[in-house]
């Protein structure tokens, strides 16, 4: 009797808990697999967001507010967000390069052919201004300054833009170099503005008796600011070079390369897209090759193997 009573009192405490497992209120869900509904969109966080620096050709505060708007267009049209990069030098943004912590930058000419030699920097598009991809260097002083050419800023002060800056150092100190003589010498001061606004500023208020600096940033100055126009006279431009070019690092997955290119190509087709590239003073971007840099970089290599 005693193991049909254990079996009897285990039959009624499996009823039990049975019972206990059933909600008598809640029926239960029917699934219909032939249903099928998309899965739900991916959250914003999960998302990588696409980096974007900007060398700083104008100030910090410029380039906020110059790129913040094409940074949107670009989270827009790729469906990501774009998280706005600035650094205080040239430099400092190749390096980001070249360690792959971006995915899309603004640089200049020089820290182009500088990245293309040392991290295998890639050229993306150009920016095309008034139908043109050439800039110049343009050598400024004080609009009642007595220079006439760079010869009669010996002996005066001089802002360079950056170290790294092809209009703004090398390019004058190869005019320098030219003349037998080194910007040290050759100038009785000279300092780093880090922009080339500031540049333009600096010798608007009379703090150096000349500079260089790039043409597309001083004729924006000129736009933005007119009365500038009477403050400052250019002495010297330079022939044409390649234009500071938008670059992306060695190993961006060609996919990603794709879809930047042909959305930065396609930016002047629609009215966003053209706004956006007006308020920067940028027609369109274009494609762009290697070779359009080989003045620069000759010049470049001349100016390094005389220091």
């Amino acid at each position: 009797m005693a193991p049909r009573l254990s079996a009897f009192l285990l039959f009624l405490l499996w009823t039990f808990l049975l019972a206990a497992c059933v909600n008598p209120d809640r029926a239960v869900a029917y699934i219909d697999l032939s249903r099928r509904q998309p899965l739900p969109a991916i959250a914003a966080a999960e998302v990588i967001p696409l980096r974007l620096a900007v060398a700083a050709i104008i100030s910090p505060q410029g380039t906020a507010e110059s790129y913040a708007e094409l940074a949107n267009y670009l989270g827009e049209k790729l469906h990501r967000p774009v998280q706005l990069i600035q650094r205080r030098t040239y430099a400092e943004v190749n390096d980001l390069v070249a360690e792959q912590d971006v995915d899309l930058a603004f640089v200049c000419t020089s820290a182009y052919i500088d990245g293309s030699n040392e991290s295998g920097m890639q050229l993306l598009v150009a920016p095309e201004i008034n139908g043109h991809i050439e800039y110049h260097s343009a050598l400024i002083v004080p609009a009642g300054s007595s220079a006439e050419t760079l010869a009669d800023l010996r002996g005066r002060v001089f802002a360079f833009t950056d170290p790294m800056s092809f209009s703004g150092r090398v390019y004058p100190t190869y005019l320098v170099q030219e003349m037998g003589e080194d910007p040290e010498d050759f100038f009785s001061k000279t300092f780093f503005t880090y922009s080339h606004d500031r540049a333009i500023q600096a010798v608007a208020a009379g703090v150096a008796d000349g500079a260089a600096v790039d043409s597309l940033v001083l004729e924006y100055a000129f736009k933005r600011k007119p009365e500038m126009k009477d403050q400052l006279r250019i002495i010297h431009l330079s022939p044409p070079f390649g234009i500071p070019p938008v670059v992306v690092p060695s190993g961006l997955p060609a996919r990603q390369k794709t879809l930047l290119y042909e959305t930065l190509l396609q930016m002047d087709g629609d009215s966003r897209g053209s706004e956006i590239l007006n308020h920067l003073g940028i027609g369109r971007f274009v494609h762009i090759t290697d070779s359009a840099y080989d003045e620069a970089r000759r010049l470049t290599n001349l100016v390094e193997s005389n220091q």
